[in-house]
């Protein structure tokens, strides 16, 4: 074979790879949550996928067979959930407690799945594995039928604003491949979904372990005339779930590599970042228009989410992290107090003392929960009055910041509809949150968090005291009565003192008296 011959091939399986490089950069991403009681098939689901799209390699599909003979818990078959059930503890149960991701992808689409935990005390685990979903699989025990569980997941689901939900009736097979059974339990969900904002929910019947109706149709259920799992996933339609509508920039750095350039970088958080139209940074309220729109492959015209770009001005104005662009004509919510709901992460108990750091969107400060209307349990929707939160609680809060946050609703931006408070302590995430919208007493003139009054005996009491409350991040002054009379010796009775200490506390400072 000649050399020209040689170099022509070589070029033509370059461009070749390079082809399917670009194609499989333009595949879309599907992030999926699955979700499920224990024993439910989460796990052998997930890998039942992975196996029937081809997509293990040969020394891991020896290792699953090895495993599954060793410590598998599917009789003769191969337990598929070992691919996903990695910890020690996970494999000796046969359960899930930890968020597990997996990555794999077909020749329409690429996939990252979050096999989260189904016990009741993980479920921040399962806040964790769907905040970033936009489609869950919900599975259900064919024997089993919709149990408390699934109730308590399809809520978290709706809470987190999944739009887009797939339940999966499992171990059909253990049930002859029932038509009449499969039927019952939709029946059963679709009524109690209907009291919940979940808009695209879809039904199928499967056998994970045996691989009915996951990538290929099952011919034991011929009465069964939908799609694949596989299939759905492959086409189901999530662009449109995102906010193309608000304009909002949420300004994460300057940049200023030299005089010659000032921009404003930042992930798009929601509408479309238009060349030439007019902006407004707020808080300051100053405007001007979008000049430039800058990235490392070239300028743009418009930029949407979720794309880091930087934009230039036509005017120098005063903006830096934590500030926000908007359209003039479309501005969120401008507030210091909010209402959310709240989902807590810590192990330690809520300090109602405590001042927490808020972080939401690029902007941060302090914050404390000032009211807490009500705890919702998860299994049976009720509501219950309770005066702290701890692990795994979920509830409708009012919270006050010391300067205001641009926020909307969760259900209309969850970018700048979420947050989470930071213990200052120890700086574990303590809670995330889903804001509603503004408090109920957002228009009253309290402007700042009020502080509180701490009244001691004496000046040992009141260092311990003040010690205590810097660790916990509150802004703290100790007074001593005494001294002030020493200091200001025209003080002329304890009324003014007492006005002197309100007025501390209406700025948000505590006080040791």
């Amino acid at each position: 074979m000649s050399k020209a011959s040689i170099k022509t091939i070589t070029m033509t399986k370059n461009i070749d790879i390079q082809q399917f490089l670009d194609a499989d950069q333009k595949k879309g991403l599907l992030r999926i949550l699955t979700a499920g009681s224990v024993d439910d098939g989460k796990s052998t689901l997930i890998g039942r996928l992975l196996f029937d799209s081809k997509k293990l390699y040969d020394d891991q599909l020896a290792t699953l067979e090895r495993d599954s003979k060793r410590i598998g818990h599917a009789g003769e078959d191969i337990d598929y959930a070992l691919l996903l059930d990695g910890l020690k503890a996970e494999r000796e149960q046969g359960i899930t407690i930890d968020v597990a991701y997996r990555y794999f992808s077909t020749n329409k689409r690429k996939f990252i799945i979050a096999d989260t935990p189904g016990h009741e005390q993980y479920t921040r685990n399962m806040v964790t594995g769907a905040s970033t979903a936009s489609l869950a699989i919900i599975l259900i025990d064919a024997r089993k039928g919709v149990i408390t569980q699934t109730k308590r997941h399809t809520f978290l689901v709706s809470l987190l604003g999944i739009k887009h939900v797939v339940v999966a009736v499992n171990k059909m097979d253990l049930k002859d491949y029932s038509q009449a059974v499969f039927n019952s339990i939709v029946e059963e969900y679709k009524n109690f979904s209907a009291t919940l904002d979940i808009p695209d929910i879809h039904y199928f019947p499967i056998s994970a372990l045996k691989g009915d109706n996951i990538v290929d149709e099952s011919k034991k259920m011929p009465w069964y005339k939908g799609r694949t799992l596989l299939s759905f996933l492959e086409n189901v339609q999530v662009s449109s779930d995102r906010n193309f509508d608000d304009m909002r920039y949420p300004v994460q750095i300057v940049n200023r590599p030299n005089i010659h350039f000032r921009g404003f970088a930042a992930t798009v958080a929601s509408g479309i970042v238009r060349q030439g139209a007019e902006v407004m940074s707020i808080p300051s309220g100053q405007k001007s228009r979008i000049k430039e729109i800058v990235t490392y492959d070239g300028n743009l015209d418009e930029a949407f989410p979720p794309q880091s770009v930087t934009i230039t001005l036509e005017d120098e104005i005063d903006a830096s992290r934590g500030d926000m662009f908007v359209y003039p004509d479309n501005v969120p919510t401008i507030s210091q107090k909010l209402e959310a709901m709240l989902v807590w992460m810590d192990e330690k108990e809520m300090d109602k003392e405590m001042q927490f750091f808020i972080k939401h969107a690029n902007n941060s400060t302090r914050a404390f929960v000032t009211h807490i209307d009500y705890r919702i349990d998860v299994n049976t929707l009720e509501q219950y009055n309770i005066d702290h939160f701890k692990l795994n609680d979920i509830g409708k809060v009012q919270i006050t910041t010391n300067k205001p946050l641009f926020f909307d609703p969760y259900k209309k931006n969850k970018i700048t509809g979420s947050f989470i408070l930071i213990d200052p302590i120890t700086n574990n995430t303590a809670a995330v949150g889903m804001i509603i919208g503004k408090s109920k007493d957002a228009n009253s003139r309290t402007i700042t968090a009020r502080g509180r009054l701490h009244k001691v005996a004496n000046s040992e009491e009141a260092q311990n005291k003040y010690k205590e409350l810097k660790l916990k991040g509150r802004t703290v002054i100790r007074l001593d009565q005494a001294a002030l009379k020493t200091k200001f010796v025209e003080l002329p009775n304890e009324e003014v003192t007492e006005r002197f200490v309100e007025m501390l506390l209406g700025e948000g400072v505590d006080v040791v008296l």
